[in-house]
């Protein structure tokens, strides 16, 4: 458990650092608004993740695998390059590139999302049934939030006060602002590595761990290098076909990009009859790049796309509210530091709390009840803006409306990432996992992106916009209960191949 606050606290620093922040950032350096959208689908990376996890299951990383394993050594790496994206953001922070900027934003996310994958299959293969899981993903989740706060507080507020200490900073060679923050959450992210390199052997791993550890830095290095050259080739292909298809700031892209991301998931969908025929050996099955996806439609059938849509719009609410919270408080009359307040202790403290519980219900009562008390707190959190909005500005009553919304969020995060965890197959944990995680926050970061036009559309008829969105937002963490009666009494097909090792 121990151990699983700290992974979580090393995913969760960088989380800001490339969403949030870096809006911040962008803006602060007059960046158009239209291009920060754009820098808004960098989140998005971490939904396609099913693309690459198949490798973690597959794979070792050279050197670190033979005294950490495969899924340390996988953590490590990521580790690893979280810390040279983090510090290549700070080593440029004027954003006079802003290729560049993208370039280092979309490797910080990348690494980061690869942490959470190796992660997540190790915490599956560690904690197999919801008693032993609940108490781990509440501690990861602990150590997720915790960095949340620490990063997207903390850098603004330090990214703030370093003006006041920019003598001190530039004697020793550190630009104020923007590049002191990213070196302090950079170092933050590079603390648990070498804890981790002092763990125990893994059992079943042979080798010294100096050695490992030195053959297993030179492989890192050659991965880092080779991956961002990639990265950098692939970004400028797609910049150059983005131009010279007359894609510009202005040129509504979300259709475009929902329709993508939906492709490969459709796809399976339509093509569920023939996979629930195919034998143990068939090509689809043993592939390394679709198998874990077959075999998990294999095991469903059809009850998959009942599960795809009840895993899409669980945690919709949530998503949908995170992006517009802010400016409807700011709004009100609120101000920043009042804001702050209530996003440190009391927003921290009362998630930590709803996940504590989340945690542990899922450890004492059945999925129906969980699931069903999980969505109605995180539907209160939702409604409890739209009681805000109609009293009168007071820092405290700023502090139950948060208090609210991060105690239901945490709630029902705890138990959505259990259950996610039960659905997968232990021969697939990384890949699966994946993809189910990867899904269920496609369709509301998209959406999210056009929650600002939604609230503008419904004042513009009159409405109070903000007032109707936080409403439905709630509503729909609630339409998830719908699908309950058929997901509880779900089962999979058991699997017809020998166990996994």
């Amino acid at each position: 458990m121990a151990l699983y606050v700290l992974l979580g606290f090393s995913a969760g620093l960088p989380f800001y650092m490339f969403s949030t922040v870096l809006s911040v950032r962008l803006a602060d350096h007059g960046v158009a608004l239209a291009v920060i959208g754009f820098f808004a689908w960098v989140q998005l990376l971490p939904t396609f993740k099913f693309l690459w996890a198949p490798l973690l299951d597959r794979y070792d990383v050279p050197g670190f695998a033979r005294f950490f394993g495969k899924r340390r050594g996988w953590i490590m790496l990521s580790q690893l390059g979280i810390f040279t994206s983090m510090l290549a953001m700070a080593l440029f922070p004027t954003d006079a590139s802003l290729p560049l900027t993208a370039l280092f934003a979309v490797l910080l996310a990348f690494w980061t999302t690869t942490l959470e994958v190796a992660a997540d299959a190790w915490r599956i293969e560690l904690a197999p049934t919801p008693a032993e899981q609940g108490p781990v993903a509440a501690s990861n989740l602990w150590g997720y939030r915790t960095a949340m706060v620490a990063a997207g507080s903390g850098a603004l507020l330090f990214a703030d006060a370093a003006g006041s200490l920019a003598p001190t900073l530039r004697s020793v060679g550190i630009e104020p602002s923007w590049q002191s923050s990213y070196l302090l959450i950079a170092a933050g992210a590079f603390v648990p590595l070498p804890i981790l390199a002092l763990l125990p052997r893994q059992p079943g791993c042979g080798g010294g761990r100096a050695v490992a550890l030195a053959t297993g830095l030179v492989a890192a290095i050659a991965i880092l290098v080779a991956l961002a050259a990639a990265t950098a080739a692939i970004g400028w292909l797609i910049l150059n076909a983005a131009a010279s298809a007359g894609i510009s700031p202005k040129t509504n892209v979300t259709p475009i990009v929902l329709v993508l991301c939906m492709l490969p998931f459709l796809a399976m969908a339509a093509l569920t009859p023939w996979i629930r025929k195919l034998p143990p050996h068939a090509p689809a099955r043993t592939s390394a790049a679709i198998g874990p996806y077959v075999d998990f439609f294999w095991r469903y059938g059809f009850l998959a796309i009942a599960l795809m849509a009840f895993v899409s719009i669980y945690r919709m609410g949530d998503v949908l509210a995170l992006n517009l919270s802010k400016p409807m408080i700011l709004d009100l009359g609120y101000t920043k530091s009042q804001i702050g307040r209530a996003d440190g202790v009391v927003a921290l403290a009362a998630s930590i709390i709803g996940v504590g519980l989340g945690g542990w219900m899922v450890t004492r009562w059945r999925w129906g009840v969980t699931l069903t008390i999980g969505a109605t707190f995180a539907a209160i959190g939702n409604f409890g803006f739209v009681w805000l909005a109609h009293q009168p500005v007071n820092e405290w009553l700023l502090y139950i409306a948060t208090a609210a919304d991060q105690f239901g969020n945490g709630m029902a995060g705890a138990v959505f990432v259990v259950y996610l965890s039960m659905l997968v197959n232990p021969r697939f944990p990384g890949a699966q996992y994946a993809f189910l995680s990867g899904f269920a926050f496609l369709l509301p970061r998209l959406l999210s992106g056009a929650g600002g036009q939604v609230v503008e559309r419904l004042d513009a008829t009159g409405w109070n916009g903000f007032d109707l969105f936080f409403l439905a937002s709630g509503i729909l963490s609630l339409a998830a209960l719908l699908f309950l009666p058929i997901l509880v009494r779900a089962k999979p097909r058991p699997d017809d191949r020998e166990p996994a090792a």
